[in-house]
């Protein structure tokens, strides 16, 4: 019971962060104001969060957090490549909605200067989890390519999607994120389907 209370107390802080960091910004929201709009305490805040810099890598556990919501509906007789497609236009249409440019920017940025966890590259995160699981199910169904691993091909995959949203970035987002990435999405998965 207590690991839950745990788990449910950073996810409030997490969610409460990043909706305040879209609404007023990043530079004009305080840990007071996390704690407040979370419903929490400063001591719980920093019992999982050195500083509110800290809380930009869990923009990844956002990410996570969409597909968890998301899996639940999607038709287990689906396509795998149709299930990458639709979970990737839900994300991206999150993003697109809920995360501003300047926190995706920072996100990126200290993923790559951070002597510490790159949050992005974690296997165990949900993200990569679900996707192993729909790419292996589609091996198994002969619908996508077997000469490649279920790692390979999960890897490759997550790239596209990182370079997507670095482009739209340093495009300061001046076209649509999830309509782009229907477009360029079904190249990459022509190149694993299963011929």
């Amino acid at each position: 019971m207590c690991a839950k209370k745990a788990k449910t107390t950073k996810k409030k802080i997490v969610s409460a962060a990043w909706k305040l960091f879209y609404e007023q910004g990043y530079d004009n929201t305080t840990v007071d104001d996390i704690v407040e709009e979370s419903g929490t305490s400063k001591g719980s805040f920093y019992h999982y969060f050195e500083g509110k810099d800290a809380l930009l890598s869990s923009l990844s556990f956002l990410f996570d957090e969409k597909y968890e919501e998301l899996m639940p509906g999607v038709d287990p007789e689906m396509n795998s490549m149709d299930k990458l497609l639709y979970l990737n236009r839900e994300l991206f249409g999150m993003i697109e909605n809920t995360v501003s440019l300047e926190l995706l920017a920072r996100l990126f940025s200290s993923q790559l200067i951070t002597k510490g966890e790159r949050h992005l590259l974690d296997s165990s995160r949900v993200y990569y989890k679900i996707l192993r699981q729909i790419i292996s199910e589609g091996q198994q169904r002969g619908q996508i390519r077997s000469d490649l691993t279920v790692n390979e091909i999960s890897k490759l995959y997550a790239m596209c999607e990182w370079g997507l949203m670095y482009d739209w970035c340093i495009c300061s987002g001046n076209y649509s994120l999830k309509n782009y990435a229907a477009s360029v999405m079904p190249l990459l998965l022509a190149s694993i389907r299963q011929k």
